[in-house]
């Protein structure tokens, strides 16, 4: 496996990532990985490694690079939540279009990616990020998961749910049978809209699943059968949109 952590130029300033790719058979099928709100660490190189190490050149921009270059939150202290909420708070779609059209050109660039096959995946916060993306960039990416994703339905312009019919691309939900973030009654309004939109889409409930229940480190709330499931399910998404 190849490894780097690079800056792209980015609309803001130089957005540092990390992008890992397998080291021969390229050019590979590109994956958009977007973090959650707590920040990049160790935790979301090692779910990156594990989609390069099944065949895909990923790439996991610090979506806070306007802020911060290394925040990522280090305990759930009161001030260091905060922090986070305010670094997750003065973002928008609109940005991480921006920026994401900022990723595409990176990717375009590099012979080791092959970016005519594109997909995204964003974890909580980013879950609405992927839908934007594709959205604004229907002719690039070829499919999307947001994965417990948050604020999926919200009463702005912007509203990810508003944007259905504008995504054209295969689409998969993962939810959290507990979830604060995106509770039944948003996941039915996200789900009216899907299929008012025409948008190819799956959204599954996990069982006995709380908010975050994918990541290894969350003490108390990492589920491992069904973090396992979402595995099975991006990698068969990924597989049937861009292994073509």
């Amino acid at each position: 496996m190849i490894e780097q952590h690079i800056n792209i130029p980015g609309a803001d300033g130089a957005m540092n990532s990390f992008v890992v790719y397998p080291e021969e058979g390229g050019p590979h099928p590109v994956v958009l990985f977007y973090m959650d709100a707590p920040g990049m660490r160790e935790e979301l190189h090692d779910m990156a490694r594990r989609i390069a190490a099944v065949g895909y050149y990923v790439v996991l921009p610090n979506l806070y690079y306007r802020r911060s270059r290394d925040f990522w939150l280090t305990e759930r202290t009161e001030p260091l939540m905060a922090l986070m909420f305010e670094h997750m708070n003065a973002l928008s779609n609109a940005m991480v279009v921006s920026d994401t059209e900022a990723l595409l050109r990176f990717v375009d660039a590099q012979p080791q990616a092959d970016a005519s096959r594109v997909g995204a995946v964003g974890y909580c916060m980013s879950g609405p990020f992927v839908m934007a993306a594709a959205a604004a960039l229907p002719g690039r990416i070829s499919s999307i998961a947001s994965i417990h994703g948050a604020n999926l339905v919200t009463d702005k312009d912007d509203s990810p749910h508003l944007m259905a019919p504008m995504i054209r691309c295969e689409s998969y939900f993962a939810c959290a049978q507990t979830d604060r973030w995106a509770p039944p009654a948003i996941v039915q309004t996200l789900q009216e809209a899907l299929v008012a939109g025409g948008t190819p889409h799956r959204i599954e409930w996990y069982p006995d699943t709380e908010h975050g229940f994918v990541f290894p480190r969350r003490e108390g709330i990492y589920h491992q059968a069904a973090a396992e499931r979402h595995w099975e399910r991006l990698f068969d998404l990924f597989r049937r949109t861009l292994q073509v």
